[in-house]
This record gives structure tokens, C-alpha cells and sequence, in this order.
């Protein structure tokens, strides 16, 4: 026990998956087959102690398919415990829309965010689901009584026999979406931690699991003719020593794992955040999102890279901040192809890392101060933009910070409206500003948007009204202040209205 607490077959072309859930790339399925998902959630599982295990099975997936490291959130969205972590998992949002902030579930928000399960039950009701799970709070109180089948299991059996309970649903019924949570790597993280062989032991053991589950999938003898994308996923990590619920990078380390016809063999991703797995379960089964279910998971079948992502390639290591691991690299004041900084205002010296808007990463950027609200920054995807005048400031300098963030002239049209859509952090100390400026045909840039106050992290979406024989818009994100705090910009767009 861990420490937290007769159908109808629905058959979905490839065509028909695209038409109901957006373009997914990859090869197209030869004839129609009847798309199916299995996710395995392994509870307090580290990536890179995945690699140092003895773990063939979960190695034949990650050769097979898609692997992405990604990381979570920490106080004050919400520690980084397993009531929060599985509920945004499986319902597709993060801690401050399904409101999970411990392992009692108190105030949760399943009916306004339900689990996808329950969700593809209520597009579909002739679906089959089944989930079952060693921590029982996932069964009883996560998932739904919409559910076809909830199962926890009984203590004394614990993962084997959830496993067991899986493998039969899998040989003996035709269910179309499953999820099993397996416990004992949590298990070995708190009572030995993440360092110790116990825990490797722990992984070696789930992983003759994973494959047992894996195994009663391909043995099916209507395997051929379904279409199968197999996800694994964590909830969050451990601490060397052992536990979790902190902000460090370890225990906020979650990844997936997934295999399926449209996910590339041995491929590597940096865009996955721990939302997709639900968003990417509904896709596959057909399920068209709705955009009033508010969902902040994207399919994986469907990545949306966006400029500052190109820079992953250019990224360096520290200069200034001694705190960040030396090898990990994780920053760089070029920017993208069409983009721009202007810091003729800018103060001089500071930390090098921060200077002006920097590209930078989660890995690299909360690792420069923890607990400062930057673990918050859960929308911004793989490379984003920040401005920080918090640790700009942590070095002899002069002046003060001024930098403004430049973007491409994307194409308008005149005398009509256009939507300015960018994800964003902000915290707020005065007398720090921020402007969003947008400029036409590079004529004068005019103020569309200030923040003075705290923002969490969200998506914005700003209407334009575009003057009359305009052809271009850029947008300016202008930074001003001091030994203040910060400011993280991604994912700019402009799109019609």
C-alpha cells in the first residue's frame, strides 16, 4: 500500500479518427480497424532510473515508440503528491481547474473535469472501459461510477493482482479503453529511495508486469484487426533518499511512454505535458474534444511545436547560476528564425543567463530558485521565452531591466479582426510592467494588453481590430523593471477570428 493515500464493436477508419480529432500524423492505416487504448500508470516511477534498470519490456517500448520526460507543478498549484498527479492525468487538466490539492480529494471538480474514461462513455456508451488500480482512491473516487468496470484491489494482492485482474479483462473481454496503476515503485521510493537498488528492483518487477499486460494485448485473436496505442505514464518521482511532495526536479519528473501506428519508432519528445495522456486517449478512440470541456492535454498524435522550440538544438549551459547542473543545457539569448530582442534600454552585467528575455527550459529555469512560483509555469511548453529580473538581479549590474521580445509579422487582414493567442506566466512586484504591444505594417506599436498583477499560468487570447489596408501584424512583449520578478511568454500566434 503506498504512503498517499454485450457490446457494440465501434469501428474507426483512419479517415474518420481525423475527421472527429484533427490531422494526425504518421503513416494511414491500411483497412479500418478498431481503434483501442491501454494506459499503465506506474506510480512514483523515475525515467532515468527506468533506463539504469533492468527493464526489457519497457525498453521494447521506448525503441517502438515515443518517449517524453516532462515535469509537473509544485505548491502553490500543488505538491507534488498522487491525488493531484493521477486526477490530471486522467482528466486531462491541470491542479487549478479539477482542484485535487492532496490525497483527500476535497473539493475536487470531477463533474465539471470527469476522467476520460468516463468521458468516452458518455460520446460513446457502447464503449467497453475498465480500470483498475492498486491505490484505491484512483477507482473509487477518480474515475467515475460511469465507468464499465472499477476495480481496486484488495491489499493483500496488491500488484499482482492488479496485473492479474488485467491480463484476464484483456484475454477474456473486448474492453476498448483500459487504465492500470501498478504501486510498488512508489512503494520501494519511500521506504529506500530513488537511489537504491530496492527501487531498481521495484522497477524490474513492474516492468515483467508491464509486459505480462502488454503480452495479453498481442495475443488477442482479433489483434490484427485493432488498432492499439499503449501509453505508460507516472504520476511524479522520488527524492534519492526517498518521498515526494517537494518542488525539487526529481519529484516533479513524470514522463510518458507510448506506442502506437502514428508515434515514430525510437522517437524523442520535449512538447508532452502530463494532460496529453487523457486528451490523446479520447483522439485515438475518435472522440472529438470539445473545446467547452477546457481540456489542457493535446493529443500526442497531434504535436503543435511553435517557434521557440526550434532553439532546443542551440541551448547552453550555465554561465552564472551556480544552483543549475552543469551539464544541463538549458538556455540561449538567440532567438528564432524572424523573432528578435531589443535591449538597447536593457541595464548592463547582471547574471548572464538572464539578461534581457532569455529561451530557456523548466529543467533549466525553476532549477535557477525553486519555490518561487516557477514550478507554476505548467502551460508553457518544451523552449519558451522569460524575462526574470528576480535573477537578472543576483549579480553586480547597473541600470535597470528593459527588454522587449519581437516577434515575425504575421499576415492580417485589413479592416477586420484577428486573435492574438499566447500562453503566459506572470508574477508581479512593483514597479515591474509588462506590455503586450502590436505594431501594423511596422507602423507605431499600440498597448493591446498590461500586466500589473499576478497572472498563473494560462492561455490569452486578445482580439484585434486591424486597420484598413493592413497587411502584417508583430507583437512586442516589453518587460520593465528591477530586482522584481518574472515574466514567461510561449506558443504566439495570430489567427483569424
Amino acid at each position: 500500500m503506498s504512503s498517499r493515500m454485450s457490446r457494440r464493436t465501434f469501428l474507426v477508419s483512419a479517415a474518420a479518427v481525423a475527421a472527429a480529432a484533427g490531422p494526425v500524423t504518421g503513416a494511414a492505416r491500411a483497412a479500418a480497424r478498431t481503434p483501442k487504448v491501454l494506459v499503465i500508470g506506474l506510480d512514483g516511477a523515475l525515467l532515468s532510473r527506468i533506463k539504469d534498470a533492468d527493464a526489457p519490456n519497457l525498453d521494447a517500448l521506448t525503441a517502438a515508440g515515443l518517449t517524453a520526460p516532462s515535469s509537473i507543478y509544485a505548491n502553490p498549484l500543488a505538491p507534488t503528491l498522487s491525488g493531484p498527479g493521477w486526477s490530471t492525468i486522467i482528466t486531462g487538466v491541470w491542479p487549478d481547474k479539477h482542484n485535487v490539492k492532496d490525497n483527500n480529494f476535497t473539493g475536487a471538480r470531477f463533474t465539471q473535469y470527469p476522467d476520460f474514461l468516463t468521458r468516452a462513455e458518455t460520446a460513446r456508451p457502447a464503449l467497453s472501459t475498465y480500470a483498475v488500480a492498486s491505490w484505491n482512491p484512483i477507482t473509487d473516487t477518480v474515475f467515475s461510477a460511469k465507468v464499465d468496470t472499477r476495480v481496486s484491489t484488495p491489499g493483500a494482492e496488491y500488484d499482482t493482482g492488479t496485473t492479474s485482474r488485467a491480463v484476464a479483462r484483456l484475454r477474456d473481454g473486448d474492453p476498448d479503453a483500459v487504465f492500470v496503476h501498478l504501486d510498488n515503485i512508489d512503494h520501494a521510493g519511500h521506504s529506500y529511495g530513488a537511489a537504491s537498488p530496492q527501487y531498481l528492483d521495484a522497477i524490474h518487477g513492474a516492468d515483467a508486469q508491464v509486459g505480462q499486460i502488454v503480452a495479453a494485448v498481442k495475443a488477442r485473436p482479433t489483434y490484427s484487426a485493432e488498432d492499439w496505442l499503449i501509453m505508460v505514464t507516472a504520476d511524479h518521482g522520488h527524492t534519492d533518499t526517498g518521498g515526494h511532495g517537494g518542488s525539487t526536479l526529481q519529484e516533479r519528473q513524470t514522463f510518458l511512454i507510448a506506442t502506437g501506428p502514428t508515434l515514430a519508432p525510437g522517437s524523442v519528445r520535449y512538447d508532452v505535458k502530463m494532460p496529453d495522456v487523457a486528451a490523446s486517449a479520447l483522439a485515438h478512440l475518435g472522440i472529438a474534444i470539445d473545446p467547452a470541456w477546457d481540456l489542457d492535454g493535446r493529443p500526442v498524435q497531434q504535436p503543435a511545436p511553435d517557434d521557440f522550440d526550434t532553439l532546443r538544438g542551440v541551448l547552453r549551459s550555465r554561465a552564472d547560476e551556480t544552483g543549475i547542473p552543469a551539464g544541463v543545457l538549458g538556455f540561449t539569448h538567440t532567438p528564432p528564425a524572424g523573432w528578435s530582442v531589443d535591449n538597447s534600454a536593457m541595464g548592463g552585467a547582471g547574471v548572464t543567463e538572464w539578461r534581457g528575455w532569455t529561451f530557456t527550459t523548466d529543467e533549466f529555469w525553476t532549477q535557477a530558485q525553486r519555490d518561487q512560483n516557477r514550478e507554476c509555469n505548467v502551460r508553457a511548453r518544451n523552449v519558451f521565452a522569460v524575462a526574470d529580473g528576480d535573477e537578472w538581479y543576483d549579480k553586480a549590474l547597473t541600470g535597470s531591466f528593459d527588454s522587449t521580445l519581437v516577434s515575425p509579422a504575421y499576415p492580417v487582414t485589413g479592416a477586420g479582426t484577428a486573435v492574438l493567442t499566447y500562453t503566459t506566466h506572470y508574477r508581479q512586484e512593483a514597479p515591474q510592467k509588462g506590455e503586450v504591444l502590436v505594431s501594423y505594417d511596422d507602423g507605431t506599436p499600440v498597448t493591446v494588453r498590461t500586466y500589473t498583477a499576478d497572472v498563473p499560468s494560462r492561455t490569452e487570447t486578445v482580439t484585434l481590430q486591424v486597420p484598413a489596408g493592413a497587411t502584417s501584424a508583430r507583437v512586442r512583449f516589453r518587460y520593465t523593471g528591477g530586482n522584481n520578478w518574472f515574466w514567461v511568454i510561449d506558443g504566439v500566434r495570430i489567427g483569424g477570428s
